[in-house]
């Protein structure tokens, strides 16, 4: 009988000549299982998307619950659908005013097209302001803005009318104009090795923004939904968007991503021409459904309250003479080592035993960290010790 390691090797279409390929059957809560048993502790989150941990029982009724109801009906907009009223609008209470509309599609590299051609529509410009070693996806759009040459010199010719600033450099704000249609944005960038903002750069940020009639887009796809201790990055940082785009953490393990803005901008979408912007699986009833039994989760268990705590004792445990620095913001944080032929030993070796750890796109020195928000301190003890076990 032909292995599911060949099926896979043979059938489904690779992304790295040297993939993980761990055969996982079943996960819960932190850990996932494979097919000999082997426990792992994700300390990833599937790249910060299980923010509540794998399987939530609370998730699982809400999407058995829909599943029983209906599924897709129609595309995207033209039928009233309980799943996605209920969780618009419940963005929109967790949001500035500003941000009360919401378009649901299926990714954050979708949430991030919606929302360029949506500056587009609105302002009447064409020029796109985005930021070295930034990361938006991989369509063709997001791949445009992306801030890493080397991850797209492969696909060009790419989207005309983008600019490059560096992160944290006030001084180029200037770059910023009347031509400028918008400026994306992480909040954090993760990617590039959780990067926070500085002097408060969000700030100046918006303010040029707001001389020169720009929107301002902050990608909270990675940071969103509880990872940096509030429910949104932004909120940390004392700015308010134009538009945000989020996915990952926000379906509890569902595909899901969604841009939002004001009633006025979206609206944009609805003439000139009609149907503006469409998708067809964009809100999916379960998956909305399960968005929001995962925002109830994060509420009712008030997990935003212990992230800092956690945060600090990753820090405080992470303590080794080949770690340089530990940083980032609430459960988002990046291990620093001298380079990546130190590191990447490191998380084989932590792989395993029993700790899913990894690397930065665009800072393979640096070990990721983003484990489910109500990941126990006991766990976050054992891990470390795993980690700082296999640094030799």
């Amino acid at each position: 009988m032909i292995s599911q390691r060949s099926l896979f090797l043979n059938h489904l279409a690779q992304t790295s000549d040297a993939p993980l390929a761990l055969e996982i059957v079943k996960a819960k809560g932190s850990y996932m299982f494979d097919k000999d048993g082997q426990k792992y502790l994700d300390l990833i989150s599937g790249i910060s998307v299980s923010n509540i941990g794998h399987c939530h029982p609370k998730v699982v009724k809400a999407a058995q619950e829909q599943l029983k109801k209906y599924m897709h009906l129609m595309v995207y907009g033209e039928y009233i659908q309980s799943p996605q009223v209920i969780l618009a609008k419940t963005l929109s209470d967790l949001l500035p005013d500003n941000l009360n509309s919401t378009y649901f599609v299926n990714s954050g590299s979708e949430a991030i097209e919606g929302a360029m051609k949506l500056a587009k529509r609105y302002t009447g410009r064409h020029e796109i302001i985005a930021f070295k070693n930034a990361y938006h996806g991989s369509s063709n759009g997001s791949l445009s803005i992306m801030g890493n040459e080397s991850f797209k010199q492969s696909f060009r010719p790419l989207l005309p009318g983008i600019k490059f600033l560096d992160y944290n450099n006030e001084t180029q704000l200037s770059e910023i104009t009347k031509k400028t249609a918008a400026v994306f944005a992480e909040t954090i960038q993760g990617e590039a090795g959780v990067v926070l903002p500085e002097n408060n750069f969000l700030q100046k940020l918006q303010k040029r923004c707001n001389e020169t009639g720009t929107l301002l887009i902050l990608d909270e796809i990675q940071t969103g939904f509880g990872r940096t201790g509030k429910m949104f990055g932004f909120e940390n940082f004392d700015v308010i968007p134009d538009i945000i785009t989020i996915a990952k953490g926000m379906g509890g393990g569902m595909p899901i991503g969604a841009f939002i803005s004001s009633k006025e901008i979206m609206s944009s979408f609805t003439n000139n021409p009609i149907l503006g912007h469409i998708t067809t699986f964009g809100g999916h009833p379960v998956s909305c459904a399960a968005a929001m039994a995962n925002i109830d989760v994060i509420i009712n268990e008030n997990l935003l309250d212990a992230v800092a705590e956690k945060e600090k004792l990753f820090k405080n445990l992470l303590v080794h003479k080949k770690i340089k620095e530990v940083k980032g913001r609430g459960l988002l944080l990046s291990v620093e080592f001298e380079n990546f032929e130190t590191l990447k030993p490191i998380i084989d070796r932590c792989v395993n035993d029993g700790v899913i750890v990894d690397w930065f796109l665009f800072a393979d020195n640096c070990m990721r960290i983003a484990p489910p928000l109500n990941i126990t301190n006991r766990q976050i003890i054992n891990a470390c010790k795993i980690i700082k076990s296999n640094i030799i």
